[in-house]
Formats: structure tokens, sequence, C-alpha cells
């Protein structure tokens, strides 16, 4: 941020760095005392410019966490896509690249993770909000997609929707309780990492996958893919 004095000689803020610089101190306080933990006067007052000032860039509290909810998805689902990447060499070790980079996000980014998942801000608060949201769960369902393609003939299996939603259930719980980046991680007697390819493998033994190797590949089709992040039946 850029400050100058005044014809007063007090000290002003340079507008142009305004919304960065109350964006930049609300993630110091969400990582501090969490999402709930501050009032839209105190990331004012840590930017430090006037309480009135935020109303230049956001209509509340809620519309501040939003807009870093957003800027979270935004380089969460650049994180899944680059762990992804398109289901190479294989699906399964792709699929297990995925679940890695989610911990990681939330071990290293607490303060976003708590902001797009903990801060109570509803995932449709806005537009921009939901489709970074629909994005970046895309990538999940990506993965399911390609799975429920492998799934052994004969084995019964859930919907790919509904396998993405047990994927990501299974990856959030797991940054959520012992993977995260701040004081609410949970002792685990294992790496969370550990914790989570034995949930996987479980799940997809009870597909039917093999224990012992991977699914042949199958080629599939690649349409478009979107799914409801943040917006699935409680």
């Amino acid at each position: 941020m850029s400050w100058h004095k005044d014809r007063r000689g007090e000290r002003g803020y340079h507008h142009g760095n305004l919304k960065e610089a109350l964006l930049q101190a609300a993630l110091g306080l969400i990582a501090e005392k969490g999402p709930a933990g501050f009032t839209f006067a105190d990331a004012a007052r840590t930017a430090g410019v006037s309480a009135a000032a935020p109303y230049r860039h956001f209509r509340d509290r809620d519309d501040l966490l939003a807009s870093i909810a957003q800027r979270g998805f935004e380089q969460f689902e650049a994180t899944l896509t680059a762990a992804w990447d398109d289901g190479r060499p294989d699906t399964v070790s792709a699929f297990e690249r995925i679940g890695k980079a989610y911990l990681n996000f939330a071990r290293t980014e607490p303060a976003f993770y708590s902001a797009m998942f903990e801060s109570g801000v509803p995932a449709d608060s806005s537009p921009e909000l939901a489709a970074a949201g629909e994005r970046a769960f895309g990538v999940i369902r990506a993965a399911a997609e390609r799975l429920a393609a492998l799934t052994p003939p004969g084995v019964t299996r859930p919907p790919a929707m509904m396998m993405a939603l047990h994927i990501w259930s299974l990856s959030h719980g797991v940054a959520s309780l012992f993977g995260r980046g701040d004081a609410a991680r949970r002792k685990l007697p294992m790496s969370p990492e550990d914790l989570l390819e034995a949930g996987a493998l479980i799940y997809l033994r009870g597909l039917g996958f093999p224990a012992d190797q991977k699914p042949p590949q199958a080629d599939i089709s690649s349409a478009p893919r979107s799914g409801p992040w943040g917006t699935a039946p409680k």
C-alpha cells in the first residue's frame, strides 16, 4: 500500500490500493482470529483506513469475505487443475494427486480455506463466487467421471455426481480435521496423506477396483463439466 501527506499534514491513503489492502488485512485477521473473529471496522483499522473507507469497495463484511472466498476458490481451482493434469498419466494416479493437492492447499492457505468453507457466507452470495466454486468442484467431478468410466463390468456403482460428492467429502473431512495449517488441526498418528490414500483405496475397492493394480484406461468423451461446489444436499 502507499501513503501520502495531505495538506493538513495527516496521513492519507492512496485509494488505488484500498481494495487489495482490505483483502490482505482481512486475510490476516482470518488467520489470527478465524472468519467470525473480526468486524468490518477491524479490517479497516488493520488496513489503516477510516471505518467508512471499506464501503467504497464492499457492501459489508460478508461482501468482503465473499471476495476473499472467491479468490481462494480461484487459486484452489488452479491448484487442483495442475494436480489433475487431465488425468495423465493415468486416472487413478491423477486422482491421488488431487487428494494431495487438496490437503496441501488447506495446510498452506488456511485463511483462504476458512473463508471458502467456514465463513458462513452463502456459496451463491455473488455470481462470481458461485462460478469460482463451480469451476473448482468441476475438477473433482472430472476425476469422478473418469473413475466411473473405469468401473469394472458388472459392478454396481453410484452415479458419477454422487461419486464426486463422496470424493469431495472424504478429502474435505481429512483436510479440515487433520490437514489444516492452523491451530484447529487435530493430532493424527499418521500423515493426513496416508489417511486420505487409505480411505480412497477402501472406496475404490468398494467399487470393485483391484487392490493391487490400477484399473485399465478407457477412452471417454471430454464434454464440458460443472458441479455444485458448496451446494451439496445436506
